[in-house]
């Protein structure tokens, strides 16, 4: 993958797991943007994920995402709404590693309460060294487009995150 920008975004849950994510990939030389939440205040994940995800979106060629809330599962969730968006939750370095090679995937999901930070750094390291295959895969990743050109409308959800208390 030739990344050029990781943006990455967090709930309440994933606030700790964040901090030691930033610090390992920019020790590791890549440009980090962090769109949030910057403490452990209570906020609702999706303003994060939809935040992340429209800068991977705009840009997919350059940019990869990673969005970690306390299992992950929520971010999956509301990023893979968007147009264009192959998120997916890891919780294993081989599960990094295929869904690079197969899907390739363009948002890592992690759960900040399921798995420690040396996981979280094996996934993630798998999930940004190993290049997409294509090939046979190219196929699957047609078929999701039909599905997203189908599927979604050509509006999409762009909500402004709002000040936290």
């Amino acid at each position: 993958m030739n990344v050029k920008k990781i943006i990455i975004g967090n709930d309440h849950g994933g606030y700790d797991l964040k901090k030691v994510i930033v610090k390992h990939l920019e020790q590791q030389g890549y440009s980090v943007e962090d769109v949030g939440s910057h403490s452990d205040a209570i906020v609702r994940y999706p303003y994060y994920a939809a935040s992340v995800a429209h800068a991977v979106a705009q840009n997919p060629e350059d940019n990869k995402g990673i969005l970690i809330c306390s299992t992950g599962i929520g971010m999956c969730i509301i990023a893979n709404k968007f147009r264009g968006i192959r998120a997916a939750l890891c919780n294993t370095s081989y599960q990094g590693k295929m869904t690079s090679a197969h899907n390739n995937s363009n948002i890592l999901c992690l759960g900040g309460r399921c798995i420690g930070a040396f996981e979280a750094i094996d996934i993630l390291d798998a999930w940004l060294n190993t290049p997409y295959e294509g090939g046979r895969h190219d196929i699957s990743l047609g078929l999701i487009g039909e599905a997203e050109n189908t599927n979604f409308s050509d509006e999409q959800w762009n909500p402004d995150i709002p000040d936290i208390p």
